[in-house]
């Protein structure tokens, strides 16, 4: 009889029966399901059960938390299922059935452009830096700007936008690029169908509109003439073309034999797909783009222009929790190419910086409290950089209020914002630095909408943070009265009597709180408390004298340890890199292994981990506390692998 015998019966029946499964894997500490009908699972009783620690769902895949024993328990699953388990490429598969098609439009256009974002806003600080040098007349009386003084920065100007133009000129080839790697085609070939999108052949996007329907080039084919117009800038032509591709090479793999398909698969798909793209695809996709910016515009500029931004901006911290956020990127890049400059960005930076200032007012809220402002003060910071994920999860929407008083300053932030036609040249970092990719004439009215941003959400939840606080607080006093002070004073004894044992750094890079991490599931703890490093160096080291008790054979991308106390603590690579089956990762030591503090577990590859689009965060999860009786981690500090001190335990 297997140890999870009887939970597994339990679980089988509480997701609906083995009718109710699609498919089903397992990672290092979840199992994943793609079931037919997710409305049978009974989420209550599911997480009731002993061995499961929470569950959530999440880009259609229902995902129960296990812990480091999961294999074990999947392998009585699937012997009480009387099921074969599949690949975790299988069930993301199965699991798209689940959602709505407006949910795979989603999922595709964050899939797109996630690897892009990087550049996107390296592109953005550089426009913002340009801004500052070459558009604000700050000298001779405020006639002249830095440049029109300076022959230095008028070549720094001049050298910045070959980066610049390279980022937003030539984002078609960017799209073509992720396009084929997501839908894993020939990539290079989505590299050249970007590359004719944006040729010097063709008349630059940016100039038809000042450029007669009689001058403009074209390619007559004696019959027909087709215009010869590039693509600069465009995201939905680059889309509808990359696709086209992909399902060309597809199509013509399938039907061509393997002896020629060397010539005719590559050349017939991108043949056919460029021609697509500049027959058809391209102009509608620009009329497209054209209609799908006007709306927005239209919205942002229009009669009802403050409901609208009032809406934007409330509604826009909830967008992150669904995902939903991920269409702007698309918005903001067609309103760039189009109106020279997007609305909509400047208040989405607003509402990121709403959200941290609500966790300031925590801060406030709990400043005596030590343990608190560990997670207070670096999401707090993460926000007003930009990355608001560790703020909602860590912090605000576990008190609820403090997420909502953000939501309404953010909506406060944003009707001025519109109201004033605030406007940024581009995307940049979304929260204070935000401020260098804003138009120059419009920095002004923006420093005002960051001070609503930051002055409302923080005093709307100290405000509310009191009541609330003072109402826990009374609750929570009354049981530390009642213990016996002689039996407190033993514990105290014990405890000291303990000699602390320390966790080595297991990389080089910077330690941040779980709640940075930006993972649900371990931002939350629900896996157990722990710490995160981000890396530098690529070869993973164990953090204390341990035995190997779990690996990842297929993924190579976690491991888990056991201490002689009984402790065990999870050390996974990335989050989400279960998906890239092993690529970028090698194990160095074998299950069942004793290994000391500072042995080396897995070389990673960090490259290939962000190509992937993933983040390369660390967390060391301690799922088990054995015998120990308290735990503390240091974090917010740079540390070295097999030198710096992590963390303390008694």
């Amino acid at each position: 009889m297997g140890k999870y015998e009887e939970d597994a019966k339990q679980l089988l029946r509480l997701v609906g029966g083995k009718e109710n499964i699609a498919a089903v894997s397992h990672c290092m500490t979840r199992l994943r399901f793609a079931l037919v009908d997710p409305q049978k699972a009974d989420v209550k009783e599911i997480e009731a059960l002993k061995a499961v620690k929470g569950s959530f769902t999440q880009s259609g895949q229902f995902q129960v938390i296990i812990g480091n024993t999961v294999a074990d328990f999947y392998n009585d699953f699937v012997k009480e299922a009387g099921i074969e388990g599949v690949s975790k490429d299988a069930v993301k598969q199965a699991a798209k059935k689940n959602q709505n098609v407006l949910q795979r439009i989603i999922t595709a256009l964050a899939e797109i452009f996630a690897p892009l974002i990087p550049a996107i806003i390296t592109g953005g600080l550089i426009l913002g830096f340009r801004n500052c040098i070459d558009s604000l007349y700050l000298f001779e009386n405020g006639t002249k700007t830095l440049c029109d003084i300076s022959q230095f920065w008028a070549g720094i100007d001049s050298f910045l936008w070959l980066i610049g133009e390279a980022v937003f000129h030539m984002l078609p080839v960017g799209i073509c690029w992720s396009v084929t790697k997501k839908m894993g085609t020939t990539q290079m070939l989505g590299i050249v169908l970007g590359l004719t999108l944006v040729s010097g052949q063709l008349l630059n996007a940016y100039a038809v509109a000042g450029t007669a329907a009689a001058d403009i080039p074209k390619w007559d084919f004696g019959g027909f003439r087709i215009n010869m117009i590039g693509y600069q800038g465009q995201v939905i032509p680059a889309i509808l073309a990359a696709f086209t591709l992909v399902y060309l090479e597809k199509f013509f793999r399938k039907i061509t034999p393997q002896v020629v398909s060397m010539i005719v698969v590559p050349f017939c798909s991108l043949l056919l797909s460029v021609m697509a793209a500049h027959f058809v695809l391209g102009p509608i996709g620009w009329k497209i783009g054209v209609g799908v910016s006007s709306l927005v515009y239209a919205g942002i500029t229009g009669t009802f222009k403050v409901v609208f931004a009032a809406v934007f901006g409330v509604v826009y911290a909830p967008l992150v929790i669904t995902g939903l956020h991920h269409m702007s990127n698309a918005i903001d890049l067609q309103l760039i190419a189009d109106y020279e400059g997007t609305m909509l960005w400047p208040m989405i930076a607003l509402s990121n910086i709403a959200q941290g200032s609500a966790v300031l007012g925590m801060i406030w809220l709990q400043r005596k409290d030590p343990e608190a402002q560990e997670v207070n003060i670096p999401t707090c910071i993460s926000c007003y950089l930009g990355v608001t994920e560790p703020a909602i999860f860590g912090v605000n929407l576990k008190k609820v209020f403090p997420f909502v008083c953000g939501m309404i300053g953010s909506g406060i932030a944003a009707v001025v914002c519109v109201a004033t036609g605030t406007t940024a040249n581009a995307i940049g970092v979304g929260g204070i630095p935000g401020i260098l990719s804003i138009q120059p004439q419009y920095m002004a009215s923006f420093a005002v909408c960051m001070a609503i941003a930051v002055a409302v959400p923080f005093l709307l939840t100290v405000a509310v943070g009191k009541k609330r606080l003072q109402a826990e607080q009374a609750v929570g006093t009354a049981e530390p009265a009642e213990i016996d002070a002689g039996a407190g004073q033993n514990a105290k004894e014990i405890t000291d009597s303990v000699m602390p044992e320390t966790f080595i750094a297991f990389l080089t890079g910077r330690a941040i709180s779980l709640a940075e991490v930006g993972d649900g599931v371990f931002s939350e703890g629900i896996m157990g408390d722990g710490m995160a490093i981000v890396p530098e160096n690529e070869t993973l080291y164990a953090p204390a004298d341990a035995e190997v008790a779990v690996l990842m054979p297929e993924s190579r991308h976690a491991c888990g340890l056991k201490l002689e106390n009984g402790m065990e603590i999870l050390l996974h690579i990335g989050i989400d890199t279960v998906g890239m089956n092993g690529d970028g990762f090698e194990y160095l030591v074998q299950e069942g292994q004793k290994v000391r503090a500072g042995t080396p577990l897995i070389k990673f590859d960090r490259k290939k981990i962000k190509a992937a689009g993933h983040p390369d965060v660390t967390v060391c999860i301690i799922t088990e506390e054995g015998d120990a009786r308290e735990i503390r981690f240091h974090t917010g500090m740079y540390v070295k692998e097999k030198e710096t001190a992590v963390a303390e335990i008694k």
